[in-house]
């Protein structure tokens, strides 16, 4: 029992000192960013466990959330549906689903090593209008290193995580997919928990909060020094290295208003399969998308007559009556921010003004 009580209080002392990149952040300059700084570790700690815990055993995947609407990290979709599982390359995979109708279905295959140098590889791609579909809408893909017939998702020795997207634009009218997955090759049953299994995935929980944290929280001070009322991150690499979805460029920023100030975003819009944008809090989390408006995509928004749009990031008016295409800070003044070009052939870049209102 010593024993245990020491891995208790190990986890313990490695979860305090993995929230000192929060805790000791510049960046929260009020009680509300401080506050959300505390929730967001927590957040993290739960998806550390799903992830390195929970869900850890390669030979027996299942399906979790790493991000939805109670935890966020990284700018994370409001749009998408993320679904997590844990593999390895020394098994192979087999998933089955139905296609359902919403419009982007995306796998993925990663090295996750968020825990140690804040990347995540891609190791294999495979968009769902590369997937044969039988006539009920249902299909099946192998996930393997060696090379499959039919449908196919590469796997590599260091793949260690496998990503669903699924992006929505009008969820009210659009059915998800269902999905599972399993390995081909798995023995019957999972090995019961032990001590040092116990151990591990513990010890892996903290450098997942600790790696998480530090990377965005680079991220959020390098937009606020360098793009401070813009979004002209064109430079891509940074992203597809921490795992970005290669079917989206995307355009980061940083926002920050006094008040009675707003923001007037307008673009063009290029002939895509869809656009985004949304608005963080400083720690890179969505706002609450579920009381707020909080982001707006190609099917929600107006366009001008001239084909453009413009959208609007403002404080609720003292009048209550909100512009076309508005975005609600939610009580924040400040933080990043996103647009998203998906499938795009062309990637403008939005024109952003700082505005009286």
């Amino acid at each position: 029992m010593s024993d245990i009580s020491a891995l208790w209080k190990e986890f313990c002392q490695k979860l305090e000192a993995a929230g000192e990149h929060v805790i000791g952040s510049n960046l929260a300059s009020s009680e509300l960013d401080e506050a959300e700084g505390v929730r967001y570790l927590t957040r993290l700690l739960r998806v550390g466990l799903d992830m390195h815990l929970e869900n850890a055993d390669p030979a027996f995947p299942s399906f979790y959330q790493a991000s939805h609407a109670t935890a966020k990290i990284g700018s994370d979709n409001p749009d998408n549906f993320y679904q997590n599982a844990t593999i390895s390359g020394a098994h192979s995979y087999r998933i089955r689903g139905q296609r359902g109708s919403v419009p982007i279905l995306s796998f993925g295959t990663k090295a996750n090593r968020y825990a140690i140098d804040g990347s995540m590889a891609s190791t294999g791609e495979l968009d769902i209008r590369d997937v044969t579909l039988e006539a009920d809408g249902s299909f099946e893909i192998i996930v393997s290193r060696d090379k499959r017939p039919g449908n196919w998702l590469p796997l590599s020795e260091d793949s260690s995580i496998l990503i669903v997207r699924q992006t929505f634009f009008n969820r009210a009218a659009e059915t998800p997919a269902t999905v599972t997955i399993e390995a081909i090759d798995a023995p019957s049953y999972p090995a019961p928990l032990s001590a040092d299994s116990l151990s591990s995935s513990l010890a892996r929980v903290p450098a997942f909060i600790g790696g998480t944290s530090a990377i965005f929280l680079q991220w959020a001070e390098l937009f606020k020094r360098e793009n401070k009322n813009t979004l002209n991150t064109v430079d891509q690499s940074m992203f597809f290295k921490a795992g970005g979805d290669p079917m989206i460029y995307y355009l980061h920023g940083w926002w920050e208003l006094e008040e009675g100030q707003a923001l007037r975003i307008t673009s063009s819009i290029p002939e895509c399969e869809g656009w985004n944008f949304q608005i963080n809090n400083i720690w890179m989390e969505s706002l609450d998308y579920r009381h707020h408006t909080i982001h707006t995509n190609n099917e929600l928004a107006q366009l001008n007559d001239d084909g453009t749009v413009t959208v609007t990031v403002l404080a609720k008016p003292k009048d209550g009556h909100w512009p076309k295409n508005h975005i609600d800070t939610a009580a924040h003044h400040r933080g990043t921010m996103l647009w998203r070009w998906t499938g795009a052939k062309d990637h403008p870049i939005p024109k952003v003004e700082l505005i009286n209102v």
